[in-house]
């Protein structure tokens, strides 16, 4: 496995969807499938998978955690070890492609809260502590991601399972904590979708991403409004990513601490198929100039089968492989940006000095996260800037008016932006 600290180069790989059967394919996995499936992704020069067990399938009942999905999941281990390929395991899905695979004991006439029922926490936790001890002796594991966009069960989720910002903290922490004395060398993570970033009042902060587990993950969609403004090959949805990386380094209190591109892909409601794979080009080229990235993890793997009903219509194109495992010309370009940053081939890092500054409170809260979302007045202000070529990065108000956190950072001049939040 490589080493976080030390390798140079970042890692690169994909978010599994096994091409047959969807993440249904974890109700009763097929080897064959599966062993396929990584064999076609190993040819690709990646390194790693991220994969997504479901949580009714692990965890059916409160008090039942199933021994034979905790061993599939072992058993995928070792298949991606035959091809040389690492994995990461994301626990609690939760919700995937616009789906929420929530168990029944938290649903209708048990109607429990994921993130403060401490019952549902604890058993989330011996989750989190059970798929980790399953795991936990393969050589090529990387670690453990809490699950996926578990924020996205707050609103507007129909479903919404209400929590504060505090119990958010505790939810996290605790699900962080649960593994019984981990390897140093696994990482154990969290993930969110943009609203963390970007929406007012939502109780998943900034501060969470940055600070809590051993690595800030960020995951870029286009979709989210920065296409429709701007266009789907414009600088900023191209350098969406990128900014997302540098804006997540504002929060942190760790300078050296690394950020994973943990999901990334090319929306079809955004970008024309000819249009995908330069979209992949200038958006890996662009995170590979910032600083401390851990790695690129493409969304996603294969296609969802259109045997498959109801899923949003570009769920169906995102893979980099057909359900067939045929490569797509997406595929066959994002192999070879692989190879050329391997080889150096590829933009240089960029070392950042200039700082856009977020308006920030007491607690490091964004006075108006509205503002770094696409349209506000530091997101453009940071495109602005990195159009022009200035090495550019994000500071909190409160590292500006400090110049030892500033020089901590390497950061020698700041560029503050009247906050629109700061007149209401």
């Amino acid at each position: 496995m490589s080493d976080p600290v030390t390798d140079h180069t970042p890692r690169f790989g994909a978010n599994y969807t096994p091409s047959k059967d969807w993440m249904f394919q974890w109700m009763g996995i097929d080897a064959d499938v599966v062993r396929g499936d990584f064999e076609a992704l190993a040819r690709l020069g990646l390194d790693h998978v991220r994969v997504f067990p479901l949580w009714p399938v692990l965890q059916p009942n409160r008090t039942l955690i199933r021994r034979q999905a905790l061993d599939d999941i072992s058993l995928v281990a070792d298949l991606a070890a035959e091809f040389g390929l690492d994995i990461a395991v994301d626990v609690i899905q939760g919700h995937m492609s616009g789906f929420d695979f929530v168990p029944a004991w938290l649903l209708n006439w048990h109607d429990g809260n994921m993130f403060v029922d401490e019952a549902a926490v604890d058993a989330q936790a011996s989750l989190v502590s059970a798929v980790y001890d399953a795991v936990r002796d393969r050589p090529n594991l990387i670690g453990l991601t809490l699950g996926n966009e578990l924020n996205q069960f707050q609103l507007p989720n129909p479903a919404a399972m209400p929590a504060d910002s505090d119990q958010v903290a505790h939810w996290l922490t605790r699900l962080l904590e649960a593994p019984v004395d981990p390897d140093p060398r696994h990482l154990l993570t969290h993930s969110e979708n943009d609203h963390l970033w970007y929406r007012d009042g939502h109780p998943f902060l900034p501060v969470h991403a940055s600070r809590l587990g051993d690595i800030t993950t960020v995951h870029s969609w286009i979709f989210n409004g920065t296409a429709k403004r701007y266009g789907g090959l414009s600088p900023q949805s191209v350098r969406h990513a990128e900014w997302m990386i540098e804006l997540s380094k504002a929060f942190a209190t760790d300078v050296e601490r690394q950020v994973w591109l943990q999901e990334v892909g090319a929306p079809s409601m955004n970008l024309a198929d000819a249009e995908m794979p330069e979209f992949a080009a200038r958006t890996v080229e662009a995170a590979l100039s910032t600083p401390g990235l851990y790695g690129i993890t493409w969304w996603c793997s294969h296609d969802v089968s259109r045997s498959l009903g109801d899923y949003k219509d570009l769920e169906y194109s995102l893979g980099l492989l057909d359900v067939d495992n045929t490569v797509k010309p997406l595929g066959h370009r994002f192999a070879e940006l692989v190879a050329d940053a391997r080889t150096g081939a590829t933009a240089r890092v960029l070392p950042r000095t200039v700082g856009v500054v977020v308006d920030v409170d007491e607690d490091d809260l964004p006075i108006a996260r509205a503002d770094l979302a696409p349209g506000g007045v530091v997101f453009e202000r940071w495109h602005e800037l990195r159009e022009q070529g200035e090495p550019v990065t994000v500071v909190t108000s409160r590292t500006a008016a400090d110049p030892a956190s500033l020089a901590k950072r390497g950061i020698t001049a700041v560029h503050a932006v009247p906050s629109a939040g700061s007149a209401r």
